[in-house]
């Protein structure tokens, strides 16, 4: 497993004493975004623009969730920390 940075790591704290768990849905992503659920959809469908995830089973409305280290380290690349 790779290492996180300094600044997702100090995210990942932060963003499990928010949501008290390690997956985060599509919706919980959406809200800490500040996107709506379809732009995650778009992002899905395009491939990029949105943390790695994991879609739970086969078909097509499967549901997808996202690891915290995931989006920690997403963020922390893609933002800038004040």
């Amino acid at each position: 497993m790779p290492q996180l940075s300094e600044g997702a790591t100090s995210l990942v704290e932060q963003l499990f004493k928010l949501y008290d768990k390690i997956l985060l849905t599509k919706l919980d992503l959406s809200r800490l975004m500040d996107v709506s659920l379809s732009y995650i959809d778009k992002s899905i469908a395009r491939g990029f623009g949105i943390p790695n995830y994991k879609r739970l089973g086969n078909s097509k409305n499967s549901k997808i969730v996202f690891n915290i280290n995931d989006v920690a380290e997403y963020l922390s690349d893609t933002t800038k920390m004040v």
